[in-house]
């Protein structure tokens, strides 16, 4: 039977199971005998099995492995044969085991006849594949539901072993639906039925096409995983297709979107993390540097409007420059993901990255920034304080609100404890870079002359530290009655 079924496996083996029964059957017998291949019968939908015509010197053998219901027709099973074999092969598939026939017979004649009529082939046993899952896929499908990515199994495996293995995996939600029964279904029809359906047995190769486009045309994104020639098609047709790097053909790599280095489910999942808290942080970034340019736009039209003293220069502007930039680009999108990153349905495929919640947030935020600083600056105005005095009050206040900024939009949560509580190295290395920076050119003479600034006071510091923690706490109240309301 090993001889049978090795011979029956293609030379240029990339099939797992074929790989294993060559190994089984060099660890048994040595090496194959040699022959020369005179036909090669393929894998087809309407009989799944591979058959192969080999010529040795004391004759010609055909060696035929497959589907144990493919092996049966070709074998010519009675009623009751058929029976024994269906049990046999049950009891197998209910543990899991991925479950093939083998057969072999003699080709008569010098022309080779057709497969289905004109060979008659001895049925030699079954061989039984233990495929068991990573310990990591349970706990990945766990998380895919919780994240509201519903996981759907194809298969061409045997309908027993196929939900066998879904139990073990946790794809336990839905019902099961075989390639047979697929057939028979319309388009429509078939949209309709795999709406409920998670697990898919016993699927032919072009059946995966019809499968991914079924789900698509329920407004499903799909993604597909694959790993053979026949799967191109559907990585092809799928939103995101995934292939195998380690055991994938070079065609499913070339159709796929996405190829896995590691072969492993878990990959997928941690994708799935990685790209929400990206997508989070690109909009944490957005609304930050939107809002900031609020309070910066009002401080640059108050002294003309008004008539007092300029007090963003282009030096200073170019200084707040230096501190917002890396504040987006770095420290935002450097931040780690939420807490309910994978316990949050995913976002509908119609929304936008900047949405307009977003941006009335974005300017509400600002303009509660642009208050604090145009408060400060009319009371420094009020007092009749020098120039380079409300200067520097003004602008090292609208420093303070820009830092209050970036605590507010590091997290969607509304929680101070959130805010400053969170792991982010880039963020405490920018605050201390910024804050040497403005103590260097506020404590040296030349610096200071030129940027037009002066010497705070102790209290002046105290003011501005206490007016930018407010600000942030108004903003964190903002969040709790607005922004998570509103599933910005």
């Amino acid at each position: 039977m090993l001889e049978t079924a090795a011979l029956a496996s293609d030379d240029h083996r990339v099939d797992p199971m074929e790989r294993a029964l060559a190994a089984l059957h060099a660890r048994a017998a040595g090496a194959p005998r040699r022959g020369v291949l005179l036909r090669e019968y393929p894998l087809r939908a309407e009989l799944l099995a591979v058959t192969r015509v080999w010529e040795f010197a004391e004759g010609r053998v055909v060696a035929s492995k497959g589907a144990p219901e493919a092996i049966a027709q070709l074998c010519g099973f009675s009623a009751d044969a058929l029976a024994g074999l269906r049990t046999a092969v049950e009891s197998l598939a209910e543990r899991g085991v991925r479950v093939l026939g083998v057969a072999r017979g003699a080709a008569p004649g010098v022309e080779l006849p057709e497969l289905a009529s004109g060979l008659r082939l001895e049925f030699l046993g079954l061989v039984g594949f233990a495929d068991p899952l990573r310990e990591s896929v349970p706990a990945a499908v766990r998380e895919c539901r919780s994240a509201g990515v519903r996981v759907v199994m194809i298969t061409g495996d045997y309908p027993a072993t196929a939900r066998a293995i879904a139990t073990q995996a946790g794809i336990t939600d839905g019902g099961a639906l075989s390639g047979p029964d697929l057939a028979v279904l319309d388009d429509a029809a078939l949209a309709a039925r795999v709406r409920d359906v998670t697990v898919f047995a016993r699927i032919a190769p072009a059946q995966k096409l019809r499968i991914v486009n079924a789900l698509k045309a329920n407004g499903e994104i799909v993604a597909m995983t694959g790993d053979g020639v026949n799967d191109a098609p559907a990585l092809k047709a799928a939103h995101i297709g995934i292939a195998m790097g380690g055991r994938g053909t070079d065609v499913a790599r070339e159709a796929a979107s996405i190829v896995l280095l590691d072969d492993d489910f878990g990959s997928i999942v941690q994708a799935i993390r990685l790209g929400r808290r990206i997508y989070d942080n690109l909009r944490k970034a957005m609304g930050y540097i939107l809002a900031i340019h609020v309070p910066i736009a009002g401080i640059a039209l108050m002294p003309v409007l008004l008539g007092w003293p300029m007090i963003l220069t282009p030096m200073l502007i170019a200084l707040l420059e230096l501190i917002i930039d890396p504040a987006c680009s770095v420290v935002l999108e450097a931040e780690g993901e939420e807490s309910d990153v994978m316990r949050r349905p995913p976002r509908r495929a119609s929304s936008r990255l900047i949405s307009r919640p977003l941006i009335v947030w974005s300017v509400a935020q600002g303009l509660g920034a642009f208050a604090l600083v145009a408060a400060m600056f009319a009371g420094a105005m009020g007092r009749g304080m020098p120039a380079d005095s409300v200067r520097t009050l003004t602008f090292l206040t609208l420093v303070g609100a820009n830092i209050a900024l970036i605590f507010a939009n590091r997290t969607f949560a509304s929680s101070l404890r959130a805010a400053f509580g969170q792991s982010n190295r880039a963020l405490w290395w920018g605050l201390a870079i910024t804050g040497g920076v403005l103590a260097t050119i506020v404590l040296l003479a030349p610096l200071r002359a030129f940027f037009g600034l002066a010497v705070p006071s102790a209290a002046q510091l105290a003011l501005i530290g206490s007016s930018a923690l407010l600000l942030l706490i108004v903003l964190e109240g903002g969040k709790r009655a607005w922004w998570r309301r509103l599933e910005i």
